[in-house]
């Protein structure tokens, strides 16, 4: 029942956006009807045009993601764990954090070419910072009794990491991994509308280049869906993990 509340308006909308481009019979280079967009996007899945392209962004997002939050998930746990190295880095972290990703796709071009090492050093530059900020400041605020009940069991470095550190702080992992993973895949289809002649973003730049805007639309909205089903398969995950830490950390939105 929610689902179709939820689908109520976008359908009413679509239908008027149809009624309204055949009543004053609108032909245009920018705009098209929801039925040519819906034609559109069934010859390119057909012909594998969007799946294709789909790939080879996720491949950059994903693998820039997992560089990026990986680092940052290391380097969190230091700075968290080791104070004066957290307070050397400041500086550093507060410098490099506002820098937009894509001021950078010069400076990557210039050092790296086209392609997918380009696209996979801008995302994880971009997911590298919301997994550091948010994993620094969980582990800061872990609950100080369980850090004196590791010195007390005189655990090494390791195994308050694995005991006490990371199932305490893994709720607000997630939070932050939620978000970069949406930052991924932000990140990966605005350099390659940019500059890189691949994935999903590209395609995009072609069909309007084209002067397709059937297309066009129909890309967008595929954009759309494809974050909408990764934050989908995260949230189903963040449930059956998590479950009443979830809610706690208010990550089940």
């Amino acid at each position: 029942m929610k689902t179709l509340k939820a689908l109520l308006l976008p359908a009413i909308l679509l239908l008027a956006w149809e009624i309204a481009m055949h009543v004053k019979n609108v032909q245009s280079d920018s705009l098209a009807a929801p039925s040519q967009i819906a034609i559109a996007f069934k010859d390119a899945m057909l012909d594998g045009t969007i799946l294709s392209r789909t790939a080879e962004t996720l491949r950059a997002a994903l693998l820039g993601l997992a560089l990026g939050g990986g680092s940052a998930l290391i380097l969190s746990i230091i700075l968290g764990l080791v104070p004066p190295v957290a307070r050397l880095l400041q500086f550093t972290i507060e410098v490099l954090r506002p820098v937009p990703s894509v001021a950078l796709i010069p400076v990557a071009i210039l050092t790296l070419g086209f392609g997918y090492g380009m696209e996979i050093s801008l995302v994880a530059f971009s997911t590298f910072w919301p997994i550091l900020i948010y994993g620094h400041a969980a582990i800061t605020n872990i609950d100080e009794q369980m850090l004196d009940l590791a010195k007390v069991l005189r655990l090494k470095t390791f195994a308050r990491i694995t005991k006490i550190i990371l199932p305490a702080t893994l709720p607000r992992y997630f939070v932050a991994f939620r978000l970069a993973t949406a930052v991924s895949l932000i990140i990966a289809v605005t350099v390659e509308i940019a500059a890189n002649p691949l994935g999903i973003g590209y395609e995009l730049m072609q069909a309007s280049q084209s002067l397709h805007p059937d297309l066009t639309f129909a890309l967008v909205l595929w954009i759309g869906l494809v974050g909408w089903t990764l934050n989908t398969l995260l949230l189903f995950a963040q449930r059956r993990l998590f479950g009443p830490a979830g809610v706690a950390f208010g990550i089940q939105q």
